[in-house]
């Protein structure tokens, strides 16, 4: 398993659960990496989606406690156990965790590889993730060179956790 997060310099992922900007060349970073592949969220993230649609051409699974919750397109999942029970039927490599804080945060453990896109400013954010650099075991691999778009200075960076949690 993975997760693939877009975080300011103060590791701010989101405000009033919108993403803090447009990277145009990350969005289609995104969709490169992600494609083809199974992509895990909350249901404030789909929710915040465009149309609170799922995404095209990936498996969508949706974490949610809300044990009404239904979604076309997406398979919806209520515990830990539920997610990992549904994600064996899977290689682990194409599984991307994308969202929201919380879920991020529970799964980084369970995680081999983590694609943060760094952008250099603080951009006031609501939400906020752990901070990949303080946390044991997880070490940087690999860093582009610095990108601009909309004004907005980012790198790529992979980093690996070198004790993954089985699941």
């Amino acid at each position: 398993m993975n997760f693939m997060v877009v975080v300011d310099q103060n590791y701010g992922i989101g405000k009033n659960n919108k993403l803090l900007t447009h990277l145009t060349d990350d969005l289609k970073y995104f969709r490169q990496t992600t494609l083809g592949k199974v992509v895990v969220m909350g249901r404030r993230t789909l929710e915040s989606l465009p149309g609170g649609k799922a995404f095209d051409n990936r498996v969508n699974i949706v974490m949610t406690r809300d044990l009404s919750f239904n979604h076309e397109g997406a398979i919806i999942v209520h515990s830990l156990e539920d997610l990992f029970s549904t994600l064996a039927a899977y290689p682990s490599d194409d599984v991307f965790i994308v969202g929201g804080g919380q879920i991020y945060n529970m799964l980084y453990p369970y995680c081999r590889y983590g694609y943060i896109t760094k952008i250099h400013e603080d951009l006031t954010a609501d939400t906020k993730i752990d901070v990949i650099d303080e946390l044991p075991n997880w070490e940087l691999v690999w860093q582009s060179e610095e990108k601009e778009n909309n004004g907005h200075t980012f790198v790529w960076t992979r980093y690996e956790n070198m004790m993954v949690k089985a699941y």
